[in-house]
């Protein structure tokens, strides 16, 4: 591969990396109650729970939504990732990545 491709290439990763920053998935538990967003790069960006729909007498109860929002949240990110990373991985291998 020449180095023109390589460059072709990283520029096109640093384009993917660019979007999946900016694409926010977004996460719910506990019938609304918790919902969590989160970026394609997986960075939280915010996490919100309704007053209104949390049972202040079972923490536990809310304690598992937000676990399960968070988990499922990295999960789908990760799989957000990979769908866009998927084409190019052929490629990065020819690179040495």
């Amino acid at each position: 591969m020449s180095r023109f491709d390589q460059a072709k290439m990283l520029m096109r990763v640093k384009k993917i990396q660019k979007e999946l920053q900016k694409q926010i998935i977004t996460i719910e538990e506990g019938d609304g109650a918790v919902r969590v967003e989160i970026t394609g790069d997986q960075k939280i960006k915010k996490i919100h729970i309704d007053p209104e729909s949390v049972d202040l007498d079972d923490i536990g109860q809310l304690e598992r939504w937000v676990e399960d929002a968070v988990k499922e949240a990295i999960q789908q990110s990760q799989r957000v990732a990979a769908e866009k990373m998927q084409p190019m991985m052929g490629a990065l291998g020819d690179l040495g990545l």
